[in-house]
């Protein structure tokens, strides 16, 4: 399909093409939302300013508050090393461990994850011996999590992305408030 296709609006029952051009004040009708409101087409440019993700800066969830981060770094902890049990038993792994199953594939895909969460806690303003820390977790996750089935085992037990946000809520909670 190309871009002419995409762009242009045929008739009914006329193979010719026309070049359809809409602004507002070409569109019909009121705008309304889910609620059924009518919405002022002023208001419309004003919250699609929010919407705007600018990559060069600070990234599409760069406007998180200081807890929202700590909030979504221990939810993915938890999502990476214990979110389901194993039945039968008190056994705890996330996903971590079942897409360390993957072959090589399956470990530098957790470990560039528990990477990023590293990155998360030093934007948080972690120190360097914390970070260092928690990249000698991430290290040794991932290369011990590279031996195929033992590797996985280890991950289950080891749980590095848990160690890792421990370290950065002790560090944290020595902080004097803002």
């Amino acid at each position: 399909m190309s871009d002419d296709d995409i762009v242009t609006r045929r008739g009914p029952r006329s193979g010719r093409a026309s070049h359809a051009s809409f602004s507002g004040a070409e569109a019909r009708g009121p705008i309304i939302d889910q609620d059924g409101h009518e919405i002022r087409p002023e208001t419309l440019e004003q919250g699609f300013r929010e919407f705007r993700f600018e990559f060069g800066q600070a990234g599409p969830f760069g406007n998180l508050t200081r807890e929202q981060r700590i909030a979504r770094i221990e939810a993915i902890a938890k999502l990476l090393d214990v979110a389901f049990i194993l039945p039968g038993t008190n056994i705890r792994y996330g996903i971590d461990g079942l897409i360390g199953l993957i072959p090589v594939v399956g470990d530098i895909i957790t470990t560039a994850i528990s990477l990023w969460l590293v990155r998360e806690a030093r934007a948080l303003g972690a120190p360097w011996y914390i970070t260092a820390r928690m990249l000698g977790n991430v290290a040794v996750d991932g290369v011990v999590g590279m031996v195929p089935f033992a590797g996985d085992a280890f991950d289950v037990m080891f749980r590095a992305n848990m160690r890792n946000v421990r370290l950065l809520r002790r560090w944290l909670d020595k902080q004097p408030r803002m």
